[in-house]
Protein backbone atom coordinates (compact mmCIF):
# COMPACT_ATOMS: atom_id res chain seq x y z
CA UNK A 1 0.00 0.00 0.00
CA UNK A 2 0.81 3.53 -0.49
CA UNK A 3 2.22 5.60 2.48
CA UNK A 4 1.43 9.12 3.44
CA UNK A 5 3.30 11.27 6.17
CA UNK A 6 1.81 12.03 9.54
CA UNK A 7 2.49 13.85 12.48
CA UNK A 8 1.34 13.26 15.64
CA UNK A 9 1.89 16.39 18.27
CA UNK A 10 0.85 16.30 21.81
CA UNK A 11 1.11 19.49 23.39
CA UNK A 12 4.56 18.39 25.53
CA UNK A 13 6.04 16.01 22.76
CA UNK A 14 6.32 14.80 19.46
CA UNK A 15 4.12 11.79 19.30
CA UNK A 16 4.63 10.13 16.03
CA UNK A 17 6.35 11.28 12.71
CA UNK A 18 6.79 9.29 10.23
CA UNK A 19 5.31 7.21 7.46
CA UNK A 20 2.01 6.12 7.59
CA UNK A 21 -0.11 3.63 5.62
CA UNK A 22 -3.58 4.17 7.05
CA UNK A 23 -5.43 6.50 10.13
CA UNK A 24 -8.54 6.34 11.80
CA UNK A 25 -9.43 9.54 14.12
CA UNK A 26 -12.43 10.34 15.92
CA UNK A 27 -13.31 13.35 15.20
CA UNK A 28 -16.94 16.13 15.45
CA UNK A 29 -18.35 13.76 12.69
CA UNK A 30 -17.69 10.23 13.67
CA UNK A 31 -14.09 8.65 12.58
CA UNK A 32 -12.23 9.48 9.55
CA UNK A 33 -10.17 7.50 7.95
CA UNK A 34 -7.29 8.47 5.94
CA UNK A 35 -5.17 7.05 3.42
CA UNK A 36 -2.56 8.07 0.84
CA UNK A 37 -3.83 10.74 -1.29
CA UNK A 38 -6.55 11.84 0.97
CA UNK A 39 -8.28 14.64 -0.21
CA UNK A 40 -7.32 18.43 1.68
CA UNK A 41 -9.56 18.79 4.71
CA UNK A 42 -9.25 20.71 8.76
CA UNK A 43 -11.60 18.63 11.30
CA UNK A 44 -12.13 18.75 15.04
CA UNK A 45 -10.61 15.87 16.79
CA UNK A 46 -12.50 14.80 19.75
CA UNK A 47 -11.52 12.55 22.65
CA UNK A 48 -11.35 8.54 21.43
CA UNK A 49 -8.77 6.15 19.76
CA UNK A 50 -6.43 7.18 17.07
CA UNK A 51 -5.81 3.68 15.07
CA UNK A 52 -2.55 4.29 12.56
CA UNK A 53 -0.45 1.77 11.03
CA UNK A 54 3.39 1.95 10.16
CA UNK A 55 4.25 0.14 7.25
CA UNK A 56 4.96 -3.14 7.84
CA UNK A 57 3.69 -3.28 11.16
CA UNK A 58 0.22 -4.01 12.60
CA UNK A 59 -2.00 -1.44 13.87
CA UNK A 60 -1.28 1.05 16.98
CA UNK A 61 -3.41 2.49 19.19
CA UNK A 62 -3.25 5.68 21.01
CA UNK A 63 -5.73 7.85 23.28
CA UNK A 64 -6.11 11.53 22.35
CA UNK A 65 -7.79 14.15 23.52
CA UNK A 66 -9.44 17.01 21.85
CA UNK A 67 -7.70 18.99 19.37
CA UNK A 68 -7.22 19.19 15.01
CA UNK A 69 -6.47 17.23 12.01
CA UNK A 70 -5.05 19.05 9.13
CA UNK A 71 -4.72 16.76 5.10
CA UNK A 72 -2.79 18.56 2.77
CA UNK A 73 -0.84 16.69 -0.42
CA UNK A 74 -0.20 13.17 1.12
CA UNK A 75 0.85 15.46 4.33
CA UNK A 76 -1.22 14.67 8.07
CA UNK A 77 -0.90 17.04 11.00
CA UNK A 78 -2.80 16.14 14.29
CA UNK A 79 -2.25 18.62 16.93
CA UNK A 80 -3.71 17.47 20.66
CA UNK A 81 -3.57 18.17 23.72
CA UNK A 82 -2.22 15.06 24.90
CA UNK A 83 -1.69 11.26 23.11
CA UNK A 84 -1.26 7.96 25.04
CA UNK A 85 0.39 4.54 24.13
CA UNK A 86 -1.88 1.95 26.11
CA UNK A 87 1.71 0.72 28.10
CA UNK A 88 1.74 4.49 29.11
CA UNK A 89 -1.96 4.79 30.38
CA UNK A 90 -2.18 3.87 34.32
CA UNK A 91 -5.43 2.09 34.82
CA UNK A 92 -5.52 2.89 38.14
CA UNK A 93 -5.13 6.46 38.25
CA UNK A 94 -7.78 6.18 34.92
CA UNK A 95 -9.99 4.99 36.75
CA UNK A 96 -9.55 7.15 40.04
CA UNK A 97 -10.18 10.26 37.37
CA UNK A 98 -13.03 8.39 36.68
CA UNK A 99 -14.40 8.04 39.90
CA UNK A 100 -13.75 11.26 40.81
CA UNK A 101 -15.77 12.93 37.63
CA UNK A 102 -18.40 10.85 38.70
CA UNK A 103 -18.81 12.26 41.70
CA UNK A 104 -18.43 15.89 40.60
CA UNK A 105 -20.95 15.14 38.18
CA UNK A 106 -23.35 14.51 40.71
CA UNK A 107 -22.72 17.31 43.12
CA UNK A 108 -24.40 21.04 42.53
CA UNK A 109 -22.39 22.80 40.65
CA UNK A 110 -21.80 25.39 38.14
CA UNK A 111 -22.71 24.76 34.21
CA UNK A 112 -19.02 24.97 34.02
CA UNK A 113 -17.92 23.51 36.60
CA UNK A 114 -20.33 20.14 35.10
CA UNK A 115 -19.06 20.28 31.84
CA UNK A 116 -15.35 20.32 32.97
CA UNK A 117 -16.66 16.87 35.10
CA UNK A 118 -17.54 15.60 31.84
CA UNK A 119 -14.54 16.14 29.85
CA UNK A 120 -13.05 14.83 32.56
CA UNK A 121 -15.21 11.50 32.92
CA UNK A 122 -14.71 11.19 28.84
CA UNK A 123 -11.29 11.52 28.78
CA UNK A 124 -10.53 8.56 31.78
CA UNK A 125 -12.99 6.22 30.16
CA UNK A 126 -11.49 7.15 27.13
CA UNK A 127 -7.65 6.35 28.43
CA UNK A 128 -9.11 2.89 30.02
CA UNK A 129 -10.73 1.80 27.08
CA UNK A 130 -7.83 2.22 25.19
CA UNK A 131 -5.53 0.25 28.10
CA UNK A 132 -7.98 -2.29 27.63
CA UNK A 133 -8.17 -2.87 24.06
CA UNK A 134 -4.10 -2.33 23.87
CA UNK A 135 -3.73 -5.59 26.26
CA UNK A 136 -5.62 -8.09 22.86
Amino acid sequence: METFRVHILAADRTFYEGPCVSLTIPTTDGEQGILAHHASMIAAVQPGTLRYQIPGEPVRLAAVSPGMVKVEHNDVLVLVDSAERPEEIDAVRAQREADEAREALLQKRSRQEYQIAQASLARALNRLRVKSQGLD
